[in-house]
């Protein structure tokens, strides 16, 4: 929806999750001298300032990855990913966050191919500006999902795919098994990464069963599913109580690396006694 604004929710538990995953795949990807291709279904604006009205709203950064900012006992994977986040910002101080744009811009090598769609116009025109440098990148105003098969398989036969929608309707949960359907069918040795919210809903407590099945009937290489559980419903029952992410075709250094992490972002990040994670995988 052109209503969703990422501000409001940069750099809290959901997108440490999310990016922690992302940079995981990315620095993976990158070990091998054959470039790849990066496509980011729904971009946002690139970068955040947590500093701004958005942002402060409801200061949700304060809950994610400010617990994160000072610590010096971080496991290795949690460690490099918020090293990126202080990359970010120069001056020592937490001051923006990077959206998944800009934890690819990071990591990505000249050579890799980025994709990105945003179909905001503010967001579009402040992600085109950013990477408007960058080689072999390509920022688009289009649908991403509809986008998408057009871009697989990228010409190295080598890469990965970030969805992650705002979820504010509810085809977007359809929306997302199809395009994994028609992804793997497509590009079937591709990394598929799919964030989706926890939420008292039918649609969000379904979805990563629906996934796996997805997976397993086209991923060569399986699938990992990663949940974050930080908080409870409010009293109305509503609420996002944590967040989760599946990977089809997942590094195979992916789950020991997040068995690492995640006991340790459940004691930082949890805000109640029954914050608590899921990690499960499935090889093909």
């Amino acid at each position: 929806m052109l209503a969703y604004r990422h501000a409001f929710h940069a750099g809290n538990h959901a997108d440490v999750l999310k990016h922690l995953v992302l940079a995981r795949v990315l620095r993976y990807l990158g070990e091998k001298d054959k470039p790849y291709t990066l496509v980011d279904t729904h971009a946002g604006a690139g970068g955040y300032s947590v500093e701004g009205r958005y942002a402060q709203k409801n200061a949700e950064y304060g809950t994610g990855i400010s617990r994160l900012w000072d610590r010096k006992d971080l496991p290795e994977a949690l460690a490099a990913y918020v090293q990126l986040v202080k990359d970010f910002n120069p001056d020592g101080q937490l001051r923006q966050y990077p959206g998944s744009p800009a934890i690819a811009n990071l990591l990505m090598r000249e050579a890799d191919r980025l994709r990105v769609y945003e179909l905001h116009p503010t967001d579009h025109r402040i992600l085109a500006s950013y990477l408007a440098e960058r080689p072999n990148t390509q920022v688009s105003d289009k649908d991403g999902f509809a986008s998408l098969k057009g871009e697989l398989p990228p010409p190295s036969r080598r890469g990965a795919v970030l969805m992650d929608p705002p979820y504010e309707i509810k085809t977007d949960y359809g929306k997302v098994l199809a395009a994994l359907r028609e992804g793997l069918q497509r590009f079937a040795d591709g990394v598929y990464m799919i964030w989706y919210p926890q939420l008292q809903s039918l649609e969000s407590a379904q979805l990563a069963t629906r996934l796996k099945a997805t997976a397993d009937a086209s991923a060569k290489k399986g699938w990992l599913h990663v949940r974050l559980t930080v908080t409870q419903p409010d009293e109305r029952g509503f609420g996002m109580l944590g967040s989760g992410m599946f990977v089809a075709n997942p590094p195979f250094t992916l789950h020991e690396e997040l068995q690492e992490c995640l006991p340790y972002l459940v004691e930082h990040l949890g805000q109640y006694d029954g914050a608590n994670f899921v990690l499960e995988q499935r090889a093909s």
